[in-house]
């Protein structure tokens, strides 16, 4: 079964290939703090209009190429809209 991830769009400078940063809590093995751990992937993005602040969910998928191992499923949030109709 494939991993399904949700992360932060954190760059667009490549040609159909975003970063997405995937941000999870651990806690620590020993004084059981929950601790921040993120994950930087390489995303394919064919056909998509990803910009950078969309929040995404991501899928494993087969390599597409040296780094990339995931393909954007959907946009899940667009920080851009909700900012503008918060103004509103």
């Amino acid at each position: 079964m494939a991993k399904v991830l949700t992360g932060k769009v954190i760059s667009t400078k490549m040609q159909d290939t975003v970063v997405v940063e995937v941000t999870r809590r651990v806690p620590h093995k020993l004084y059981k703090k929950l601790l921040k751990k993120s994950e930087h992937f390489q995303v394919d993005t064919k056909g998509q209009e990803v910009m950078v602040g969309k929040t995404v969910k991501i899928v494993e998928t087969r390599p597409i190429s040296k780094y990339k191992h995931f393909k954007v499923i959907e946009i899940v949030k667009d920080s851009h809209v909700q900012k503008e109709e918060k103004k509103v």
